[in-house]
């Protein structure tokens, strides 16, 4: 039986000891990853061939949102075929992959945040939203978001090259972000403040969706706009939801591992799936499929591949 503390090396052994299990997750996790990866990259693809999407505010902070998702995907996978292949790599490679993963991760739900913003104004100032919500706004909160979410994993980065020694920085490892906070009150205050951070975007989202819903009742307002708001923040509180649990995760873990190993790879991988990956697929399903404007222009991208394909094949 694993210790509780069992460290992410130990874990990868104990999955390098079943090969079966190893393949087959290893296979689930490709079938989970590329399918949104693919959706994703088409998403930002068409948002970089429309100028009104570039010059919107909404729009920014959803391709921007994309863009995260996107990298955290990439890294995640990449992380996820190292480890399953048991190939360790020297600590200070892994030190900036863990960097931009775990500001990758805080970004996320700032970033929900915003768009809850922009929506609030939209629906709730109408009359401000375009002097509030310009281009160049958007712009300054996607430097601040990413500002913040690199705070944390910097000071962490000091102060290991600060306390650890030349061995332990040169040694052969996986790369998990655990191997930049050794103390366990480290690790617990960096859960805590994460939690905190999530709770607050929440209670931003409940604002802005208990106004957008004043906004709906009142007989002035823009009433499909409004609902159509707040469907669409509803949706961002499951997301957030979503990170809430990625978070607690862990600690559900550690006491699954305390009864039984097999269970607790079992559960590890499967909260990996529901709340790691499949979070990431939520804000292209907001987006992506629900405005109408983005889903048009998706539609007619699709059609126009599919009408070259089609000629392409004629033709041979």
């Amino acid at each position: 039986m694993a210790s509780p503390n069992a460290s992410g090396y130990e874990q990868m052994q104990l999955i390098q000891a079943d090969p079966v299990r190893r393949s087959i997750s290893l296979l689930l996790t490709q079938i989970f990853v590329w399918p949104f990866v693919y959706l994703i990259f088409l998403m930002l693809l068409i948002f970089s061939k429309k100028e009104t999407f570039r010059t919107e505010t909404r729009y920014i902070l959803f391709g921007h949102s994309l863009l995260v998702d996107l990298m955290f995907l990439f890294l995640t996978d990449f992380v996820v075929l190292l480890s399953y292949n048991f190939v360790l790599i020297p600590l200070h490679f892994c030190i900036p992959i863990c960097i931009i993963m775990e500001a990758v991760a805080v970004s996320a739900p700032l970033t929900i945040g915003a768009m809850c913003m922009e929506r609030y104004v939209a629906i709730c100032m109408p009359l401000r939203h375009h002097a509030i919500s310009t281009s160049r706004r958007a712009l300054i909160v996607i430097i601040m978001i990413w500002i913040l979410s690199s705070i944390n994993p910097f000071v962490d980065m000091f102060i290991l090259i600060s306390t650890a020694s030349h061995e332990y920085l040169s040694h052969l490892t996986h790369c998990h972000y655990e191997i930049m906070i050794l103390e366990r009150i480290r690790q617990f205050a960096r859960g805590l403040l994460y939690i905190v951070g999530l709770v607050l975007i929440l209670i931003i989202e409940i604002f802005c969706y208990v106004m957008i819903y004043l906004a709906a009742r009142a007989a002035s307002g823009d009433k499909k706009s409004a609902s159509k708001g707040q469907r669409t923040i509803s949706l961002h509180i499951l997301q957030l939801f979503l990170c809430m649990a990625e978070v607690m995760c862990p600690y559900i873990e550690a006491v699954v591992m305390q009864y039984d190993i097999q269970s607790y790879l079992t559960v590890r991988f499967i909260n990996f799936l529901a709340f790691s990956i499949t979070s990431r697929a939520v804000s292209p399903l907001v987006y992506g499929f629900r405005d109408e404007k983005f889903y048009a222009a998706m539609a007619y991208y699709i059609r126009c591949k599919s009408n070259v394909i089609s000629d392409i094949d004629k033709q041979t």
